[in-house]
Formats: C-alpha cells, structure tokens, sequence
C-alpha cells in the first residue's frame, strides 16, 4: 500500500504548520520548502481549512496557521480523511467481489489484521510527536524512537523510481 501524494502534502503542511506555531505560514514559502507546486498545496490547504485544522488569512501579510492543537491530531484520522481507498484487494469491497476464491480464502482476514495495526500505528501518533522538538529550521529532537521513525517516513519525500537499464526513460 502507498499513501496518494495528496496525503503526502497534506501532512507536510500540517507538520509545517505546527513547527511555525508562532506566525503566519504562507503557501509560497510551504511550496519553495517542499519542491511542490502551489496548486497542489492549494487543494490541500483549502481541505484543511474547511475540516476546521488550519485557518487561513488572505491578502498581503496574509497566510495559514494550525488551529487545532497539534497533540489533538492523530496521523491516523489525517490518512483516514485523505485518502480515497483502503480496499487492499478486491475482496475488501462485497458490491464488486467477483473473487472465486472467497468463500475459503485467509488471505482477506490477514490483509483486515494488517491494514488494522497500520491504523493502530498511526493512530497512536499525534500532529505534537512528529513535531515536538522540531526547530523553525528543520533540527529534529523527537521524544521516542517509534515517534521519529514513522516521523522520518511522513516527512520524507518520495522518491522516483530510477529507469531500468535497457528501457525508455
């Protein structure tokens, strides 16, 4: 399973914005910071807004700031809200199974169990342990080592696949 670049962005800003409690946040620089295009973080920042977790200010001196209280937010409920599909395989779904195995197969009970402690994880992490510690500049100093591993994942970028020797580019 792979989070959707929206969901990517979407936690970068929240995670920004938490860092920066102590003034405004603007696009251009949330933009400038993660090598993403502004429309994206639009999209995201207007979402954001209408789920009542940041507010936004327009015009000159204008920006976003985190409304909630970042250990008010769990990471968990921040994938739930953007991401479009936890169906791991087709079976996940009763209205479009056609799936000749179901009626005798595990593999959906073990696919329900991992997608359950992937949420269990995340849903143990607060917006406030990705973020505690962090300075303006980016220095980190997370409390656990489970808060600054899935840290280090939620605010790495993704990276591209290099093109295999031999193919198009």
């Amino acid at each position: 399973m792979r989070l959707s670049e929206y969901t990517d962005y979407t936690l970068r800003v929240l995670m920004y914005c938490a860092a920066h409690r102590d003034r405004l946040v603007t696009i251009g620089e949330l933009a400038e910071r993660h090598g993403v295009s502004k429309n994206h973080l639009m999209k995201v920042v207007n979402d954001l807004a209408r789920q009542g977790l940041i507010e936004t200010t327009r015009g000159r001196g204008g920006g976003l700031r985190l409304l909630a209280e970042p250990d008010t937010i769990r990471i968990g409920d921040v994938v739930r809200a953007t991401e479009t599909d936890f169906r791991l395989v087709e079976c996940f779904d009763a209205a479009t199974n056609a799936c000749t195995l179901s009626p005798s197969c595990r593999l959906k009970h073990l696919f329900e169990e991992a997608l359950a402690g992937y949420f269990k994880a995340l849903d143990g992490a607060t917006l406030a342990d990705m973020t505690s510690g962090l300075s303006p500049a980016g220095s980190q100093s997370i409390r656990s080592p489970a808060s600054r591993k899935l840290a280090a994942v939620v605010a790495a970028p993704t990276p591209r696949r290099a093109a295999r020797p031999g193919r198009g580019a």
